[in-house]
């Protein structure tokens, strides 16, 4: 039986480092002196600089990070690339070479900055040095490069190409997509799935690899010809799916194969090519028919590290860390009894350690892990650890949490010093006023320890109650964890003066994997008894909340828990606010795309487990609905498409319960252009200030 009791959840392995509160976390933003700063709005998340990928030069000394601006007025982002010394001293400087376009900034051995840029008509790999004032182009192929990887020696680059695995080179692809594009007739014919993906139909086009001299010299040279798969895979696969090996004569690539099987199939293997040649390649991983992923070589060449799940058709399963020596193929797992997921991984220059990211009790850490022993200490605190890079001495890191978004800090290898922040690209945030945040834990379903977060408003009052905005997060394996968002950030409802509470209910990631196992097959009890007994934990301990002047909020399965909820937990909530959710769990587990996930989390398919998908299907339980609900959807989702949303405002609709539709014809599972996300956030919280009662 599992503990009921969860301390940390890497205890096992390795000794959990407590932190101060929330608030206080070295990600959070210092706040400038001033009389009155203004409360934090969406308008200003909508507008704030995004810091990303931050990549140390090879000398050590300086560090290229990418930076995107909005243009409201355009409807776009704007990534720009800065470079900023390492010591902190001196400004940050933009690279004259990002007025062109570039991003995915990557240094390589020859001390040369590579990017990609659109600047020649198409997305190719280019350069520059470290002043970044001029840019000569590496790749000039005829399709977009989607993503790069450069070799050990910086003599080549392996790029993805989208192409159409029936051809025999390039042209061809280029033929096929102008005579598609040419024709005057739209049926599109698929004989098997996937026929469409995340927001896309599919054209017939696979991501496959080509390397390409950087000299210019030579033809490229097609090394995964003959797969019938992508790679990287889609929709967000990137160059952390492929890898060449440590003498740059061959690459190692993560990758599923289509067919009937691919879309209830998790299991993508590393192969290795043989050379460079395109004359085929190895399965390295064969025998495990689950997720491996993330290949790594070690400085010596003799170990190739990678992320394996263990469990087939499971995406949220945990990322284990496996070594395999090179020569013999003999694998073996490290920080085996380490209950935390790894996120990424690198080799420390000397080949002893690895380092990870990984969610922890609502934290997303850097660890270091003994390559040998499999010892594992937390390097960071407080905050979500997004990006890192080492250093000479240490490690430069990206890091957010709920009170602030993205900066870089850097920190050394042994020391206990807090780290050190060296960027600031949102100052104009100095002048506004966050709320205040706190974790919490309490006893939940099977009396195990829950957590969650509540937030103040901002511009507290002591003495005061004030209205709630209960939010629920997607996933359902993941978490709200002490991060920033640019989609559900919990400040822009502590600015609007309303306070937050969230619940990391059991399925939530980051507290161990039973704890993350113990959603499925239980999407409407175990969570419910969280969100209800955290909801009554947390009336009690923060008398600043007005629980009857509440409105719950959720997207993806939060959005299914809206539905959920008002079936079977009405009238607690003064408003529901649900965006792309599902209504019909038996109509969901025929129409999304990636079956592997409705499958799993109902312990089969809907013709042999029909009774699984109606245990907890909202659309069973329309006749107890009556609170007021916001249903938002976007119309190029097919996670969860767009029948779920129409479905449950017809329902709501022919209820005679107040309700409104609004739907993005150009969004899919997420809204992302800035036009859109400012008129969603202006309908959600113009729904919450219709019906919950303002301040006094």
């Amino acid at each position: 039986m599992r503990r009921s009791v969860l301390m940390s959840v890497c205890a096992a392995a390795c000794l959990f480092v407590t932190g101060p509160a929330l608030a206080q976390a070295t990600a959070a933003t210092t706040q400038a002196a001033s009389a009155a700063p203004q409360p934090f709005t969406y308008t200003d998340m909508l507008v704030a600089n995004r810091l990303s990928d931050p990549r140390v030069s090879p000398d050590g000394r300086q560090v290229v990070y990418a930076v995107r601006a909005t243009d409201m007025e355009a409807n776009r982002g704007v990534s720009s690339l800065f470079i900023q010394d390492l010591t902190g001293e001196g400004e940050a400087r933009r690279l004259a070479i990002s007025d062109g376009g570039a991003n995915t900034a990557r240094w390589g051995s020859d001390g040369a900055l590579y990017f990609l840029s659109g600047r020649s008509g198409s997305s190719q790999v280019w350069k520059t040095d470290a002043t970044g004032a001029t840019a000569t182009q590496v790749t000039n192929l005829p399709l977009d490069v989607n993503a790069y990887r450069l070799s050990p020696d910086a003599s080549k680059v392996a790029v993805s190409l989208a192409v159409y695995p029936g051809c025999a080179d390039l042209a061809c692809s280029v033929a096929r997509g102008e005579a598609a594009a040419a024709r005057t007739s739209t049926g599109q014919v698929y004989d098997r799935m996937f026929v469409r993906h995340w927001d896309t139909w599919n054209d017939g086009t696979q991501n496959h690899l080509f390397v390409v001299a950087t000299d210019g010299s030579g033809d490229p040279v097609w090394i995964t010809r003959g797969f019938d798969g992508d790679t990287p895979s889609k929709p967000f696969g990137d160059e952390n799916e492929f890898a060449f090996t440590p003498q740059s004569d061959a690459v190692v690539f993560s990758a599923r194969e289509a067919g009937r099987t691919e879309p209830w199939s998790t299991d993508f293997d590393l192969y290795r090519t043989n050379g460079l040649t395109g004359d085929g390649f190895t399965n390295l991983t064969e025998d495990n028919p689950a997720w491996d992923t993330g290949p790594v070589f070690s400085p010596d060449g003799r170990t190739l590290a990678y992320r394996a799940m263990a469990r087939p058709g499971f995406e949220a399963d945990r990322w284990q860390i496996v070594l395999m020596d090179v020569a013999t193929g003999a694998r073996r797992e490290i920080a085996a009894d380490w209950d935390c997921s790894a996120d990424s991984l690198q080799w420390s220059a000397d080949g002893r350690t690895l380092y990870v990211t990984a969610g922890d009790v609502g934290q997303t850490r850097l660890f270091s892990i003994d390559a040998a022993r499999g010892a594992v200490v937390p390097i960071t605190g407080p905050g979500h650890v997004s990006a890192f890079d080492q250093t000479p001495s240490g490690f430069v890191f990206a890091m957010d949490s709920l009170t602030s978004p993205s900066e870089l800090y850097v920190k050394t290898f042994p020391g206990r010093e807090l780290p050190r922040r060296i960027t600031d690209v949102n100052p104009q945030l100095a002048q506004r006023a966050f709320g205040e945040a706190e974790q919490f834990s309490f006893p939940g379903w099977n009396n195990e320890i829950v957590h969650g977060y509540v937030i103040k408003p901002a511009g507290y009052v002591e003495g005061r109650q004030y209205p709630v905005a209960f939010l629920i997060h997607g996933g359902p394996q993941s978490s709200f964890g002490n991060a920033w968002s640019y989609r559900w950030n919990a400040m822009t409802y502590a600015g609007a003066g309303y306070a937050v509470v969230m619940i990391d209910f059991h399925g939530s990631t980051g507290y161990g994997q039973g704890f993350t196992d113990s959603i499925s097959q239980h999407w409407g009890d175990r969570p419910l008894e969280d969100l209800q007994k955290g909801w009554d934990f947390a009336q009690e301990r923060y008398p600043f909340l007005d629980g009857d002047n509440a409105c719950a909020l959720g997207a993806s399965y939060g959005g299914y828990m809206v539905n959920w909820i008002a079936g079977r937990w009405n009238d607690e909530f003064k408003c529901l606010v649900n965006h792309d959710g599902i209504f019909d769990t038996f109509a969901m587990g025929y129409s999304t795309e990636e079956l592997w996930f409705t499958e799993w989390d109902n312990g089969g398919t809907p013709y042999d487990q029909p009774e699984a998908y109606q245990r907890f299907n909202p659309a069973n339980h329309v006749a107890n609905w009556s609170d007021p609900m916001l249903v938002i959807q976007g119309d190029r989702d097919f996670r969860v498409p767009t029948t779920q949303s129409l479905s449950t405002f017809t329902a709501l609709q022919r209820r005679g319960i107040e309700s409104r539709l609004v739907v993005f014809p150009d969004e899919n599972h997420w809204v992302l252009k800035p036009q859109n996300s400012l008129q969603w956030h202006n309908e959600v919280f113009g729904w919450l200030d219709r019906h919950l009662q303002p301040q006094d």
